[in-house]
């Protein structure tokens, strides 16, 4: 609940037992004790199907604005994702971060985290970018902010905000892979037990597979492992350039993590901060 009360996000008692910390348990005991009367009203409240902390009661009507909202913003998240699924050496698409959640603000990105090809991340990325800016600034903005390649689906980063970005995800593309990329990072389940398999999904069709395949086969040549190497090195020199070295950001052949304001950093920072403020206010 500290946790998730830094997004104005109260909780249902399915989502409280889905991302419980390291706690693994069943629904029905999660439920138990929140019905017990130990925790509520003392130390969560309690508010039309929704839990939070005391005296933030208010963030209930803000969820149920900010989900409506989600809902015209998923209708776009989808069409991209699509489209983004449809391109050669693309694997795994993702929605990830606010929307995810369903608790899209006024200024939030659609962000997604991709799965390419091994060897073919940097053309992959050239391709999504080019969708990115047909998609236009009409509507939310479309941020391709991580990418893999499907040999390095095991993450670097182990803590909990990743590990909930992890089990939040919302695959819309590519299942088989997404289930990879659990099986090989076994470590969110030690933060969040309860939290196996993706909250939601609905399976994007790929369009148009002949030209794909074409194209996967005619850039899968010398020529096109050249234009790889090329793209790769032009770009991470721009990036690098434009941003410099940062703790959120990773540049190499397998990985395109463009976490350039430091968001996870951040947000770790202000929990350890909630936390500590919610244990004393029970004691």
């Amino acid at each position: 609940m500290a946790y998730s009360d830094i997004f104005d996000y109260p909780l249902t008692a399915a989502e409280i037992h889905r991302y419980l910390m390291e706690a693994p348990t069943t629904f029905d005991e999660v439920n138990r004790i929140l019905t017990g009367g130990r925790l509520v009203p003392r130390f969560l409240s309690s508010s039309e199907g929704f839990y939070s902390i005391p005296g933030r009661e208010e963030i209930v009507e803000t969820r149920r604005q900010r989900s409506e909202q989600s809902r015209e913003v998923w209708k776009r998240a989808f069409r991209f994702g699509r489209i983004i699924a449809s391109l050669p050496f693309v694997r795994m698409v993702a929605v990830t971060g606010e929307l995810a959640m369903d608790n899209v603000g006024p200024y939030s990105d659609i962000d997604y985290f991709i799965v390419t090809e091994p060897g073919r991340l940097w053309l992959t990325r050239l391709m999504v970018v080019a969708v990115v800016r047909c998609a236009g600034t009409r509507g939310p903005e479309i941020c391709p902010n991580f990418l893999l390649s499907d040999q390095a689906l095991e993450l670097d980063d182990r803590n909990f905000y990743t590990a909930h970005e992890v089990a939040q995800m919302v695959p819309i593309s590519g299942l088989e892979t997404y289930r990879r990329l659990r099986g090989l990072n076994p470590w969110v389940e030690q933060y969040l037990p309860n939290a196996g398999g993706p909250p939601r999904h609905v399976e994007a069709p790929i369009h148009l597979r002949p030209l794909r395949g074409l194209a996967e086969s005619l850039l899968r040549t010398p020529p096109g492992a050249r234009l790889e190497r090329w793209e790769m090195e032009r770009k991470v020199r721009k990036l690098t350039d434009s941003y410099g070295p940062l703790p959120e950001t990773v540049y190499s052949p397998d990985r395109c993590k463009g976490h350039v304001d430091g968001h996870g950093v951040r947000i770790l920072s202000v929990f350890n901060e909630r936390w500590k403020a919610v244990k004393v206010a029970m004691q």
